[in-house]
């Protein structure tokens, strides 16, 4: 039940459909309980509901500076033949198939006729250059078509370097515009309500928090920005076909950095980095994103080894998280063949995207489809319940500057569900648990050491699961915990 006191209104920002995002969802909730009028606004399709006594409100967000100017424009260079992008490219094509229909029809009619003299020659020679018409107006939608110009090639380098040189770190607006979609879609509704504190998570919306709060005070009210930092910009890894995007968000973020009264985030050294990064004059706090912990889990979270149509005494390993190259999933697969009766459940943000599925035909490929399965995320609250009947869970993430800084979720997760954890040596999560014992450390994208530390847990778990009798580790690791540090160190410090 929401508190009787009424601490002032929070907006908090974040750049994605909130469903998935534990953090944000678990502070939303946690703020709204604690006395804050929050609403959360997140981007999607127009819709709202409630997270607990919290508002949640989706924005429809249109990209259209995301495509670039151009995709609008004749690509003289590249495709000088081409049709002009207006939609007429469709319509000339369409026109010749149904000149070729008409034709069709036409000789079928001069055949049943049996006509002779001039009239064969004539559709003959029509149809000729039907054909020859149909090649032209295809080469020419070919032209229009081709793979769209990437911007990671030595122009684009120098373009960018060119901008960095005369713009400074306002050189995001031309390097990345398509950042003011999200101030476009976002900056009115903040306006709209009026809010006394402003959450702003990650660097997208960190750029629109500090705009709004700029405007509210221009009008004479006294709003407070909290810049909630999840990764470090200067470590996120490049886009392959954009050389712009990288320079461009971190100088987005340098911008607005300065107009943060406060800044939260994720682990200490990435509080470090940040201060370094920005000349921040108070090194930023720590909260942790920690699970509410298996006794405050939600009682009626499904279980793992139940979907997996598992009895108990099948091991059962599992990496529960987003699913992409950098996050290593392939060397499960590829144990599964060393690792006999072992099965490997994946709970990922999205089971049917291309990663997933190759992972799918790499395991029918190698004879081993049967041990592996593919599940959807369950809500934040279950996680941890839901995950505790696996045997062993797996961060085999690879070596990329975010992955090394920080102790991410799933970490927190799978110790509230008791799983002894088998992970790659990125730093932060290597010394921690080579520190707690909670369990082995493996070579990252090494298979051989990967089965090694794989088999050594499975031969002792309760030699790792001892670790978290510790005193006060699990309860240091809970969102209660943690959010009590937000509330009463930042919070209540700028109200």
């Amino acid at each position: 039940m929401k508190p009787a006191i009424d601490r002032g209104r929070i907006v908090m920002l974040v750049d994605n459909g909130v469903h998935g995002d534990s953090r944000v969802q678990k502070t939303a909730a946690s703020a709204a309980a604690a006395g804050w009028d929050v609403v959360l606004l997140g981007r999607g399709a127009a819709q709202t509901w409630q997270l607990g006594d919290a508002q949640v409100r989706l924005v429809p967000t249109p990209s259209p500076l995301a495509k670039g100017s151009h995709t609008a424009r004749r690509r003289w260079l590249r495709g000088p033949l081409g049709y002009p992008p207006s939609g007429i490219a469709p319509i000339r094509a369409q026109k010749v198939k149904a000149w070729q229909a008409d034709l069709r029809t036409r000789r079928a009619e001069a055949t049943l006729a049996k006509a002779g003299g001039l009239r064969p020659r004539l559709l003959a020679a029509e149809s000729a250059l039907a054909k020859v018409t149909s090649r032209w107006v295809s080469f020419r939608y070919w032209q229009l078509n081709r793979k769209p110009r990437t911007f990671h090639g030595p122009w684009d380098r120098t373009v960018t370097r060119m901008w960095q040189a005369t713009m400074g770190d306002r050189a995001w607006r031309r390097l990345a515009p398509h950042l003011w979609d999200f101030e476009l879609a976002f900056g009115p509704e903040i306006d709209k309500l009026k809010p006394d504190l402003i959450h702003a998570n990650d660097f997208r919306m960190l750029g629109v928090g500090a705009r709004a709060a700029l405007r509210a005070r221009a009008a004479g009210r006294d709003v407070k920005l909290v810049w909630d930092a999840h990764e470090f910009v200067p470590g996120i890894r490049p886009l392959p076909q954009n050389a712009r995007w990288n320079p461009a968000i971190q100088a987005h973020e340098r911008e607005y950095a300065p107009y943060a009264d406060a800044v939260v985030t994720v682990s200490d050294n990435l509080a470090e980095l940040l201060r370094k990064e920005h000349g921040l004059a108070v090194t930023p706090t720590v909260v942790l994103n920690a699970p509410a912990g298996l006794s405050a889990a939600a009682a009626d979270a499904p279980d793992l080894r139940a979907a997996c149509g598992l009895g108990p005494g099948v091991p059962l390993v599992v990496y529960s998280g987003a699913a992409a190259v950098q996050r290593g999933l392939d060397i499960m697969v590829e144990a599964l063949p060393t690792l006999g009766d072992v099965h490997v459940a994946f709970v990922v943000n999205a089971p049917t995207e291309a990663y997933v599925s190759g992972l799918v035909a790499r395991a029918e490929k190698l004879g081993v489809a049967d041990r592996l399965h593919v599940l959807p995320y369950v809500p934040h609250d279950q996680v941890v319940r839901f995950l505790s009947s696996a045997d062993v869970g797996i961060i085999p993430i690879h070596h990329w500057p975010n992955h090394e800084i920080a102790l991410i979720t799933k970490f927190f997760e799978y110790a509230h569900a008791r799983l002894p954890m088998v992970v790659s040596d990125v730093r932060t999560m290597a010394e921690t648990v080579l520190a707690t014992g909670n369990g082995e450390v493996f070579r990252a994208e090494d298979l051989d050491d990967f089965v090694r530390a794989v088999r050594a847990v499975l031969a002792d778990p309760a030699r790792y699961q001892v670790a978290y009798d510790k005193p006060d580790l699990l309860e240091t690791w809970t969102w209660e915990r943690q959010f009590a540090i937000l509330d009463e160190t930042v919070y209540a410090r700028l109200a």
